[in-house]
């Protein structure tokens, strides 16, 4: 898996690099179509750049960055997560098929838009990956059970040995008064053997 990774990466992420690098350069090839997406965006958030090209400029920038990121294989799941996020304003921007009225060009338009959508799922996947490593997820489910466990074998743990020290103590308790009960007898028969040698000494 790990050479698998390591070949699949840069696959994955060359398109980014390039296209993202010919986008920093040359932002004025695609403004026209992210204009309806850029302006929008700019008006809800006001850390979008306003000028349609500064915002294209920063969009090629994060994926020629996050790209040649995740071909290196650092921060890979990161880098992941970034471009796809990158991609969904690229792909509403730049291939709005339902708008094309030529069949050919929405036909067109569509191919590219589905191929944009299963990239993204697989930017996705890549996000998810964790590299045979057991994700935070798992590791929060795993600790709640490993705690549930512990307390559950120290409570059970707890009730045997106070049921063996319960035990422990009606035996003693038992035996206190066994031994009790065999000094009595000691005593009454060593006080009935006096009493017959003096019953014997006074007869004499």
């Amino acid at each position: 898996m790990t050479v698998l990774r390591t070949v699949a990466r840069p696959m994955l992420a060359s398109i980014f690099v390039i296209q993202g690098f010919d986008t920093m350069l040359h932002p004025e090839r695609v403004a026209s179509r992210a204009d309806p997406v850029a302006r929008p965006l700019a008006e809800l958030m006001p850390g979008v750049a306003g000028q349609t090209e500064d915002a294209v400029r920063l969009n090629g920038a994060v994926q020629f960055t996050a790209g040649s990121l995740l071909a290196l294989g650092i921060m890979p799941r990161l880098s992941a997560l970034a471009i796809a996020a990158t991609l969904v304003p690229t792909t509403v921007a730049g291939h709005r098929f339902w708008e094309v009225e030529d069949d050919k060009e929405r036909a067109q338009q569509r191919i590219h838009f589905l191929k944009n959508l299963a990239i993204f799922g697989g930017l996705l996947i890549a996000a998810a990956d964790t590299a045979g490593q057991p994700s935070l997820a798992w590791r929060s489910r795993h600790a709640v059970r490993s705690a549930r466990r512990d307390v559950a074998i120290a409570t059970r743990t707890a009730r045997v040995s106070s049921r063996a020290g319960a035990r422990a103590g009606r035996a003693g308790a038992r035996a206190s008064q066994a031994r009790a009960r065999a000094n009595r007898a000691t005593a009454s028969r060593a006080r009935a053997t006096a009493s017959r040698v003096s019953s014997r000494r006074q007869a004499r």
